[in-house]
C-alpha cells in the first residue's frame, strides 16, 4: 500500500506549484510591461517604417470625383480637380477668405507650395486630419466659392477649400497638411516619398 502523503508534504507541494504559476503569469505580464516602457518614439519609427510608402492606382479616379486610402493610419484625401475647380482655388474672392492662402505655414513639401498646393495641379492629395483636434472632415464646397470643392469638419464647424487651405476665424489654425509624394508615371502616385528634397512628416507644423 503506497505510503500517504502528509498534510506537510501536500502543503509544500501545493505552495511549490503557486510559486511556479505565478512565475509564469509574472513573465506573461512583464513583456507588455516591459515593452510599454520602450522609447515611445522608437517604437513610432518602427511603426512608421513598417509602411513607409504606398502606392496608389489613380487610372480610375475621374476629374471631379474623389478617394479616401490609409496610410501610416491617417486618411488620405486624393481630389481629381478640373479645370474649373483649379481656376476658382485662384479667385481673389476665395483667397480673401483663407488663413493662409499662399501657404506660408509648412504644411506641405517645397514641391506643393504652390496655389494649388499639390505637386501635380489636377490631384489634391491631403491628410485627412482636422488640424483643429484631428477629427476627419467630410467632402463639402466651401460656401464663398462652391467651384473650388473643400471639406468640412461637422465636429467644430472648420471649412477648407479644395486645395486644404482653411478659412479664416475657424477653429482650425493650419491648413490641411500635404504628405510627401512622388508620381512612379501618369496614373500611379507613390505616398511617403518626395521627389528629393527630404521632406517627411515630422517637418509639418501641424498634425
Amino acid at each position: 500500500m503506497p505510503d500517504t502523503p502528509s498534510p506537510c508534504s501536500r502543503r509544500r507541494a501545493l505552495t511549490l506549484s503557486a510559486g511556479v504559476l505565478g512565475g509564469v503569469g509574472a513573465c506573461a505580464l512583464a513583456v507588455p510591461f516591459l515593452d510599454s516602457l520602450r522609447d515611445p518614439e522608437a517604437r513610432l519609427k518602427e511603426a512608421v517604417s513598417a509602411h513607409a510608402t504606398r502606392d496608389v492606382d489613380l487610372a480610375s479616379l475621374a476629374p471631379g470625383h474623389h478617394m479616401t486610402v490609409p496610410w501610416r493610419n491617417w486618411p488620405v484625401f486624393i481630389l481629381h480637380r478640373t479645370p474649373d475647380m483649379l481656376h476658382a482655388l485662384q479667385d481673389p474672392a476665395l483667397l480673401s477668405r483663407l488663413r493662409d492662402p499662399d501657404s506660408r505655414e509648412r504644411q506641405q513639401p517645397p514641391d506643393a507650395t504652390n496655389p494649388w498646393r499639390s505637386v501635380r495641379p489636377q490631384f489634391a492629395v491631403l491628410i485627412g486630419i482636422c488640424t483643429h483636434l484631428g477629427c476627419i472632415p467630410n467632402p463639402r464646397p466651401v460656401p464663398v466659392d462652391p467651384q473650388a470643392g473643400g471639406w468640412f469638419c461637422g465636429c467644430h464647424g472648420s471649412q477648407f477649400d479644395g486645395a486644404g487651405r482653411v478659412l479664416r476665424n475657424m477653429p482650425a489654425a493650419y491648413n490641411l497638411p500635404v504628405p510627401p509624394v512622388r508620381y512612379l508615371n501618369d496614373t500611379t502616385l507613390r505616398l511617403g516619398e518626395s521627389a528629393g528634397n527630404g521632406f517627411t512628416m515630422q517637418d509639418i507644423v501641424q498634425l
